[in-house]
């Protein structure tokens, strides 16, 4: 009986023993958990770009520091952090997709596609970082003084009559976003967020909220919300 009891006891301690340590290195492998992001190797690949890896200057399209100076090409200086990784994420082609999940008009792969293919999850992340941390130097601008009145309304008060929700809601009164949700489009270029909303209204862009909202837009009611939202502040 002793003998039973003594191995009983053995057994229980070792598997004790076992589960101690099995939880101390789950718990170091939590500590350790996934590498933080770094902005100075993300502003280098954004600036330099990493010719080994087929990577180009992203400086080279979206401007130094996120400071684009071609309209057709956003802003990406001062975006959340968290929408920015995203959005590299969303124009490479998954394993055993055949697009990406973000295309251009027609459902068409964007030159973004080819640019962000050899990213790794780290770079993305270390770049998205980066920019969220650089100022937006030179916000565009609203250019249409007669679509304020329009612009307006719908962003603050949406359009009710057709289940538009105001912009605000979830982009905030001055256009600045939601951390890790919303992107900012205060000072984005006018041109850019048009071509966006229309995008999602033809559903190219895949948003379901985004696609929801914007196929109760007119033209006339995305391009004065565009213009409006740009010269936010």
């Amino acid at each position: 009986m002793k003998r039973v009891l003594s191995r009983m006891l053995v057994a229980s301690g070792l598997l004790l023993g076992a589960s101690a340590l099995s939880t101390t290195s789950f718990a170091a492998e939590g500590a350790a958990g996934p590498a933080k992001p770094d902005a100075a190797k993300g502003g280098q690949l954004f600036e330099q770009g990493d010719a080994a890896r087929g990577i180009i200057s992203c400086a080279s399209c979206h401007g130094a520091a996120g400071n684009s100076t071609i309209p057709a090409n956003p802003n990406l200086a001062a975006q959340p952090h968290e929408y920015l990784a995203k959005q590299l994420a969303d124009f490479q082609v998954k394993s055993g997709a055949k697009v990406p999940t973000r295309n251009g008009p027609e459902g068409n792969p964007t030159p973004m596609t080819a640019m962000a293919q050899n990213l790794t999850p780290a770079d993305m992340q270390n770049i998205a970082l980066y920019l969220a941390q650089q100022p937006l130097k030179e916000p565009a601008t609203a250019g249409h003084e007669n679509l304020v009145d329009l612009g307006q309304r719908i962003w603050r008060g949406g359009l009710p009559e057709r289940n538009v929700p105001a912009c605000a809601a979830c982009h905030s009164a001055n256009g600045a976003g939601m951390p890790a949700q919303y992107p900012r489009l205060s000072g984005q270029f006018p041109m850019y967020i048009e071509a966006q909303l229309k995008l999602f209204r033809s559903g190219d862009r895949k948003n379901d909220i985004m696609f929801a909202i914007a196929d109760r837009m007119s033209d006339a009611d995305i391009k004065a919300v565009s213009d409006y939202a740009a010269g936010l502040r």
